[in-house]
């Protein structure tokens, strides 16, 4: 049977990969919600405005809602149907997208109720990041505690 850690990672893993393809497409295409893409659309110019730099690099809002839309989906199906080290990667990466998205809501004066989504899903990815760190550190830590009660155990001998 599966450890609970095990089941929490893929069950966070699965949720955030839809969650996230979902959104990305909401921002790509109209197809699954034209009042949702139309929303995304003021949201994107609203934010490229309050950041002129993006203007200066060539980055403009179409270009920006479709950077993160791409990397919302192609993440969010690397956290839904790859194994592995891979899932990692994309939890980062969705991570930052969400630092930046919680930044773009902040410079505009966004309300928290236009941002608590962005907030809660990033507290999600850092939650299945932590947990799925947390195993990988588990067989490190008995390694060098084993050799600590051995050579505890040798210094034990020769004092004797």
């Amino acid at each position: 049977m599966a450890s609970p850690r095990t089941i929490t990672i893929v069950a966070l893993s699965f949720a955030l990969g839809l969650f996230f393809v979902f959104m990305g497409t909401i921002k790509l295409t109209p197809r699954l919600s034209k009042d949702a893409y139309s929303e995304m659309k003021r949201a994107y110019k609203s934010y490229a405005k309050a950041l002129p730099a993006l203007k200066k690099m060539g980055v403009s809002s179409v270009l920006l809602r479709k950077i993160i839309g791409t990397l919302e989906v192609g993440c969010g199906i690397v956290l839904t149907l790859v194994p592995g080290r891979p899932k990692d990667v994309a939890n980062f990466i969705l991570l930052l997208v969400m630092l930046a998205v919680l930044f773009f809501h902040q410079l505009v004066g966004d309300p928290l109720k236009r941002y608590a989504h962005a907030l809660v899903f990033g507290i999600l990815l850092t939650c299945r990041l932590l947990i799925a760190r947390q195993g990988e550190d588990r067989p490190e830590r008995e390694e060098r505690r084993e050799e600590q009660i051995t050579a505890q155990e040798k210094n034990k001998v020769k004092v004797s």
